[in-house]
């Protein structure tokens, strides 16, 4: 059997960022290594998850590209489903995100909303798909 079981994001400040997705998305912490490495949310049958680009660096000899928040996106986002896009953006931008695309309801009834949050990586904040 294989199950999905994590995201991992490579982040500059892991305890920062996993505030930071507490503060806006409301979700609970489930663990932050003592040494401030590694960190999980509890998203249900998976985690959202961040390691430091130092932890990221000693796994991955071959090296990796890190998020930059002045160059362009990753094409990689994550994804929040909620009844009121324009206020969780305003919390997110609020909380130190940059709004990088206004929020725009879609031909098929959903309005979708893009923030990059404070390492640059690029979150939805969107209603349900109707």
């Amino acid at each position: 059997m294989i199950k999905f079981a994590y995201t991992i994001l490579y982040v500059n400040d892991v305890e920062k960022t996993i505030i930071f997705y507490e503060n806006v998305f409301g979700l609970q912490r489930r663990f932050i290594s003592p040494d401030n490495d590694y960190g999980e949310l509890d998203t249900g049958a998976t985690t959202l998850s961040f390691a430091s680009n130092t932890l990221a660096g000693s796994n991955l000899k071959g090296g990796f590209a890190k998020a930059d928040v002045s160059a362009k996106p990753f094409g990689i986002e994550i994804g929040f489903v909620t009844e009121d896009v324009d206020a969780l953006v305003k919390k997110a931008v609020e909380n130190g995100a940059t709004l990088y695309e206004e929020p725009k309801q879609k031909p098929w009834g959903q309005t979708v909303a893009y923030v990059r949050d404070l390492d640059g990586f690029l979150v939805e904040i969107c209603t349900e798909v109707n």
